[in-house]
């Protein structure tokens, strides 16, 4: 059994692992950074974040160990699962910062479903498309993957979380862009975002989240109310300069003038105290571990794997994107965390295990091709 465990290790995508360890590292380090300018907390949201760490990175190496195809099957029961999650913390969830999304778990450890929820809606939409032989060609498979996939938006919509229904919307249009070739059936999409948008800003969305987006189009408009999380951010990127002014010792941060500074704002944090230095290396690992997941769906043996790993990458490319794109003033404010680095068990174990289903996928690859 352990030498069939090391057979497996030895085929995982090594450098895909690697960037993942370099991004956590650098989340580690900011959240220490934080930590330091409060000594009395007694850096506990570094040591929990190192325990997610750990977890999220043995259930990574665990998933990588299994067969990716065993997700095919349970596809359904996975976002069934993810759904009823959804709807039980409606009932029975926590309120933070506005939103009722979370769980508390064992000792009142927040736990955020949606996170898993992104990961499970990717394999499901993989499934179906596999189905269909990765072409959407009959009106009826778009009208049934719209069926399914909406629901699971709305629900989030409902929390009210609008960043992660962002994302899931995004995921669904970007997967979609994989399989439809058909110009009418992007028409009858551009109607249902239309229909979305409209029936969320009018009766879904809260006052603060839409003073947000006002906000963002007017940034003079409250400059030190829904305006004054955006501002601070640009000056913390800002004062970064090159280098940085070192770890622990940026005024923004260690200051708190910068809100959400762990989570929301974390690259801020990076950039202020490593400068645009460590601001570039976070985005070069981005990129590279974008670059690792697509040429590895290149090679993936079936349409299944390939368009998981596909949906993993548009995963990490949209979530990366909005969060950094409101840490730097270009995007409004949307509430996300950023994959890897952020506080946060539920993003980073969820990200984590989503490299696990694209370990699983290249070492199958690997093996086939051996």
């Amino acid at each position: 059994m352990l030498k069939k465990f090391f057979f497996y290790l030895r085929k995982f995508d090594w450098q895909l692992v690697l960037v993942a360890v370099l991004l956590v590292a650098f989340g580690l380090m900011a959240i220490n950074s934080i930590d330091s300018a409060n000594p009395s907390s007694g850096f506990a949201n570094f040591k929990k974040q190192f325990v997610f760490a750990g977890i999220g990175l043995a259930l990574m190496v665990t998933i990588g160990m299994l067969d990716y195809r065993y997700l095919k099957t349970y596809a359904y029961v996975l976002v069934g699962f993810g759904a009823l999650l959804l709807v039980a913390v409606l009932l029975f969830g926590t309120t933070v910062r506005g939103t009722k999304g979370w769980f508390n778990l064992f000792g009142g450890q927040p736990f955020q479903p949606v996170e898993l929820v992104k990961v499970f809606l990717i394999i499901l939409l993989a499934r179906l498309f596999a189905g269909w032989r990765a072409e959407i060609v009959h009106l009826k498979h778009l009208l049934i993957t719209l069926t399914i996939a909406i629901p699971i938006i709305a629900l989030v919509l409902l929390q009210p979380d609008l960043g992660s229904a962002i994302i899931l919307f995004a995921i669904l249009l970007g997967m979609l862009a994989l399989v439809i070739r058909r110009r009418a059936y992007w028409v009858a999409i551009i109607v249902v975002i239309l229909v979305v948008v409209t029936v969320s800003w009018l009766f879904i969305l809260k006052d603060y989240q839409k003073d947000r987006v006002l906000s963002f189009l007017d940034p003079s408009r409250d400059p030190y109310g829904s305006g004054y999380n955006i501002k601070q951010s640009i000056i913390a990127v800002g004062s970064g300069n090159i280098a940085g002014r070192g770890l622990g010792l940026g005024p923004q941060s260690t200051l708190n003038f910068l809100p959400a500074q762990e989570t929301d704002f974390i690259y801020a944090v990076i950039a202020e105290d490593l400068g645009f230095t460590g601001s570039a290396l976070v985005l070069a690992c981005f990129a590279f571990a974008v670059y690792r997941l697509i040429r590895a769906a290149r090679l993936a043996k079936d349409d299944f794997g390939t368009l998981v790993l596909s949906g993993i990458a548009l995963y990490i490319i949209i979530q990366g994107t909005i969060n950094i794109g409101m840490n730097i003033g270009l995007l409004p404010i949307a509430g996300v965390p950023l994959p890897f680095v952020s506080y946060g068990g539920s993003s980073l174990i969820a990200s984590l295990i989503g490299l696990g289903v694209a370990q699983s996928i290249i070492v199958r690859g690997r093996l086939q091709r051996a």
